[in-house]
């Protein structure tokens, strides 16, 4: 029985799209989303199982051939028509983000707005995947060209899910592939919205299908033998089972997964604007950011300024349900909300100071408050690990300190931040930063059209911009033989 919607634009069921056309699961299982401020049901979502998947793979399989073929350029217009279909619609849709994921409705229009900007970007981008033309002699002729790999296999997280949806299928699509789309299971409604939208501006049925379901649907999907390709974000130990699924079938993979990111503030820094950054950087979406700036290395001598500065953004902060458009909203799921809640425990245990925060709100919703620990060394776990929740650890540098190397002592390598009015000092720090992206004096620089992606334990490959084609494309050589002899030997 259908659960009492809890806003006009969410359905009371959601089924799995396939081709086009919504269906029951194979085994008629159904679970239900929960509002991440009050814990009340909000729909019930069809749960998949090996033969959803099978079935949505066939479809994209089947689309793929005709969609391959078709004239770029009506890709790429296919493509760009999904962003104004979603401008139209962004206050519906953003309305369902909010209720589902838990984020401020303000800040959901403003990462879907992001989502009609992937879709306009690489729509016209279609036409531009070109090959190139190699010497090779006077009697041989070889260029190459770019074809798209067929079924694209997109696992989307519930931290960003609208705006990660349109980062993924948006590239895959003009790129010439098709997409089977797996939600997160606490935040699956977007995905059913947008696949709509891109059937509703004239992109094939079986093109975008979705597949809602928890962690067994999203292995069956991965380790399809009927995937081409797989883009995954998420955590790194979920990552790494999505490689040894890809594995077997030699499947080419795209890994964002987790950051531990530094923001490295020096003495001669403007530290109402570093802070300001961090700010940003640390509480937006309640910290549930890969790229978050968690990690605050400040020197010495302006240590207890910045920490008060930070404390007192900190402090004004408004927490409450995403359709009430609070500053913050919960955390996502009531998992994630213990995880984050244990790491506030490790935090005090492990010798650190609480300057703010570090509580939960005593009503219904997962709630977290800003939190701001202090007296932080770079060895403590808080200080190591991703907490994903709105966590800030302060850490303190010296002359002494070689602080990249501080910052970059670490597993991960998504973003890093510094913050200097030297330029010698911010190149520097740039070129030794082990991270995807280095913002300097700001956090998350980057664009629709900038690359992204990790070093070492944060991923593989780059999405956003045109490297992100790369995870869709790959390169055929052709070699031709004008002269009237045989070719010579492979190699010559």
């Amino acid at each position: 029985m259908a659960v009492e919607r809890a806003h006009p634009q969410v359905r009371e069921q959601y089924d799995h799209l396939v081709a086009g056309v919504r269906q029951a699961p194979a085994e008629g299982n159904y679970f239900e989303t929960e509002n991440p401020a009050t814990g009340e049901s909000v729909t019930r979502v069809a749960a998949g199982t090996a033969a959803d998947v099978d079935a949505a793979v066939e479809a994209a399989r089947e689309a793929f051939p005709a969609w391959r073929d078709t004239d770029p350029v009506v890709r790429g217009q296919r493509v760009g028509e999904v962003a104004d279909l979603l401008r139209e619609r962004l206050d519906e849709v953003a309305a369902v983000e909010s209720l589902d994921q838990g984020k401020p409705v303000s800040q959901a229009r403003a990462e879907l707005t992001g989502a009609a900007r992937y879709f306009e970007y690489y729509g016209g981008a279609a036409d531009k995947t070109e090959g190139k033309s190699i010497p090779v002699g006077a009697d041989k002729v070889d260029y190459t060209v770019r074809e798209p790999y067929g079924v694209s296999a997109q696992v989307i997280p519930w931290n960003l899910p609208g705006n990660l949806f349109a980062r993924g299928v948006a590239p895959a699509l003009v790129s010439g592939n098709t997409v089977v789309v797996k939600p997160a299971p606490t935040t699956p409604l977007s995905a059913f919205h947008l696949a709509e939208l891109c059937h509703e501006a004239g992109i094939p049925e079986g093109a975008v299908n979705v597949v809602a379901g928890a962690g067994e649907t999203g292995a069956a999907l991965t380790g399809h033998d009927g995937v081409d390709t797989i883009t995954f974000t998420g955590s790194v130990e979920t990552g790494q089972r999505v490689m040894e699924a890809a594995a077997g079938s030699v499947t080419p993979v795209t890994l964002e997964l987790g950051g531990k990111n530094p923001a490295v503030v020096y003495p001669d820094a403007d530290l109402e604007a570093a802070a300001a950054a961090v700010d940003a950087g640390i509480f937006t979406n309640a910290g549930q950011v890969c790229s978050a700036a968690d990690r605050a290395l400040v020197h010495e001598s302006v240590y207890d300024e910045f920490v008060d500065l930070i404390v007192e953004r900190a402090e004004s902060y408004d927490l409450g349900p995403g359709l009430d458009d609070a500053d913050m909203g919960p955390l996502n799921n009531a998992d994630h909300f213990e995880k984050v809640s244990r790491y506030l425990d490790l935090g005090r245990e492990e010798g650190a100071t609480v300057a703010t925060g570090g509580g939960t709100l005593d009503r219904p919703g997962h709630f977290v408050e800003p939190t701001v620990f202090t007296d932080v060394t770079n060895d403590m776990r808080v200080a190591q690990e991703e907490i994903f929740g709105p966590v800030l650890v302060v850490v303190p540098f010296d002359d002494g300190d070689d602080v990249l190397a501080m910052a970059n002592d670490v597993d991960y390598g998504l973003t890093a931040g510094v913050f200097t009015e030297d330029l010698r000092r911010a190149h520097t720090a740039v070129k030794r930063l082990e991270a995807g992206n280095v913002y300097v004096n700001q956090w998350f620089g980057d664009t629709n059209q900038t690359p992204f992606g990790g070093y070492k334990q944060s991923g593989i490959g780059r999405e956003k911009g045109l490297e992100a084609l790369d995870s869709y494309l790959q390169t055929k050589n052709v070699a031709i033989d004008l002269g009237e002899g045989a070719g010579g030997p492979p190699g010559a």
